[in-house]
């Protein structure tokens, strides 16, 4: 097996603002696993709230390289315990599992989703974000869009401007991205109009929402705050759905173990993305038979998209059937 990497930049079609801060770009770090001619991909994300540095990453993949090619081709679990004894970032770990994924479903000729028995008809429909904005704007952008779910950013809590969003009648969920007060989620939780958003994401900082009561109106659903499998236990008082992001938790392996534990515990489940190419996006459609929720739009705030594979159109998800990820570069 031979592994080989470069960075790549993610140019957004549009600036994009949240409660952390503006830009107008993302850079990435695009890896392939390739064996026998065929090609895995897999990618991560330069993200400033979780500080990486694709540069580290890098220097990281040049020496685990001459373990990693050693690697006999095995079922993907087995590839992901080797991963999992190198000590990688959970980031960096992702890539690597999924190119995996897609690798050793292009040598098996069968579908990530035909290896795992997911179904892969009657799909969560996307989400597209609603970046920070004047009011007005962003509802603007809800009435001219061709999509029917939104996720709108926020900046705090302004009373006034969700009873707009309210008075729209739309498929509209809330992310704060933490900038919300523990008493802002009071009056939410106690708000009975506020069960009409579809999910209100991750409202406080991380390991600060204890104020949160998932018997209220609002359904809370934990990004950062639900990293892992270990997560979910915890956060059972609090949260009534939670966003999977492969980024977050280390790839599709890890995935679908948090799915199965999100589910037993009686979670709804969100198969989320950050800004990515159709590389990442593609690993995360292959998921969204088993979730309640889907904010797949990564590849569609991007200019410079670099792949093709599974994709969402105006929030439709439409798997290419190929095999593994069925990714393949432009």
């Amino acid at each position: 097996m031979e592994l080989h990497f470069q960075l790549k930049t993610l140019q957004l079609k549009e600036t994009f603002s949240i409660a952390y801060g503006n830009y107008d770009r993302r850079e990435a770090l695009l890896v392939e696993l390739s064996y026998s001619n065929s090609k895995g991909y897999g990618e991560c994300v330069a993200i400033d709230y979780y500080q990486i540095d694709l540069a580290h990453f890098i220097i990281r993949l040049k020496e685990i390289q001459p373990l990693l090619e050693k690697q006999a081709i095995s079922h993907p679990e087995d590839f992901f315990r080797f991963l999992s004894r190198l000590d990688l970032h959970p980031f960096l770990m992702s890539a690597l599992d999924c190119a995996y994924w897609d690798l050793f479903g292009k040598l098996e000729n069968k579908s990530f989703t035909e290896l795992n028995h997911i179904p892969s008809t009657n799909l969560a429909e996307s989400s597209i974000t609603i970046s920070v904005s004047d009011i007005e704007d962003q509802i603007r952008k809800i009435e001219n869009s061709s999509w029917n779910r939104f996720k709108v950013k926020c900046k705090g809590l302004h009373k006034h401007n969700i009873e707009k969003l309210l008075r729209l009648n739309r498929n509209i969920a809330l992310d704060s991205n933490a900038s919300f007060t523990d008493q802002d989620c009071l009056w939410l939780q106690e708000n009975r109009e506020v069960q009409k958003f579809s999910y209100l994401e991750q409202p406080r900082s991380i390991d600060q929402y204890k104020v949160l009561k998932k018997e209220g109106f609002a359904n809370w659903m934990a990004d950062e705050d639900c990293q892992d499998s270990d997560s979910l236990d915890e956060l059972i008082p609090y949260y009534k759905s939670v966003n999977i992001k492969l980024m977050k938790c280390g790839g599709l392996t890890p995935a679908l173990e948090m799915i199965r534990k999100a589910k037993k515990l009686g979670y709804k489940i969100m198969i989320g993305c950050m800004t990515e190419s159709t590389v990442g996006i593609s690993a995360g459609c292959v998921l969204a038979g088993l979730t309640d929720f889907a904010d797949l739009d990564g590849a569609n705030l991007i200019s410079n998209d670099y792949a093709s594979g599974n994709f969402v159109e105006n929030g439709k998800i439409t798997l290419s059937g190929k095999p593994g990820l069925g990714i393949t570069l432009k």
